[in-house]
């Protein structure tokens, strides 16, 4: 039977306090926890399956309240999902419910999260995201980002920069938002990657597809990614989530 296994982990890093990283996959959600394995979930391919990260932003009240309402909201509506404007809608009604839950607790005004993910249906894959957030996809030609980050460009001699352009929340007044929706064609065997900047800030992508290449397990390969981002400092919180696609 055709089947979809994601391997994911949550961690806060070397220097945060907390962790602010949200996860869903199908109905299952971490919000604001640290596993300290990579755990694997396996679901048939008879319903759409979607994954996804959140990050909630720092320096702003509530990130880890603002990406936990995403997911667990992503997790309710994940199997109603059957194209790029449901998707958008769905992303759209996470805004607005943060500036609602802003307007009941003024103490979490501005919060916001970056979300960025896969809906896997059976015909094919759409990638989304919002925010800094990514979405790559491996395979026999390596390693390429799927989703468009939402920031600047870094400062001239840096690699990445911490600002973003487009958050879901984040501000005091309801602003839309825009979501970068890519369709992809459904093939067999190949790799995506979710995850948070925590690891995509201090691993560079051909550090992530060297050890892709090396790890075909994708327990191993969330994990040494994990000690990667640790490695270069564990400057953030660092969610990974590994989907492998398979007809057999």
């Amino acid at each position: 039977m055709p089947y979809t296994a994601v391997t994911a982990l949550s961690h806060s890093g070397l220097v945060r306090d907390h962790n602010e990283d949200s996860l869903v996959v199908g109905p299952w959600t971490l919000c604001g926890t640290v596993t300290e394995t990579p755990q694997t979930l396996v679901f048939p391919r008879s319903r759409p399956l979607l994954t996804a990260v959140a990050d909630g932003l720092g320096g702003q009240p509530g990130g880890e309240i603002a990406s936990g309402l995403v997911v667990n909201r992503l997790a309710e509506l994940g199997p109603t999902l059957t194209d790029a404007e449901d998707v958008g809608a769905a992303l759209e009604t996470c805004n607005r419910q943060l500036f609602e839950a802003g307007e009941s607790h003024p103490e979490l005004a501005t919060m916001g999260t970056t979300v960025a993910g896969v809906l896997i249906l059976r015909d094919g894959l759409l990638v989304f995201n919002i925010g800094d957030s990514r979405v790559y996809l491996q395979d026999d030609d390596g390693l390429r980002q799927i989703s468009v980050d939402d920031s600047p460009a870094p400062p001239p001699g840096q690699r990445v920069t911490s600002r973003v352009t487009q958050t879901i929340g984040g501000t005091h007044l309801h602003t839309p938002v825009t979501a970068h929706l890519v369709p992809c064609p459904l093939r067999a065997g190949e790799r995506l990657l979710v995850c948070s900047d925590g690891l995509t800030d201090p691993v560079p992508d051909e550090t992530i597809d060297r050890l892709l290449d090396e790890e075909s397990d994708d327990g191993p390969a969330a994990f040494v990614l994990w000690q990667a981002a640790i490695e270069a400092g564990g400057p953030d919180n660092i969610t990974i989530a590994l989907i492998r696609i398979d007809d057999t």
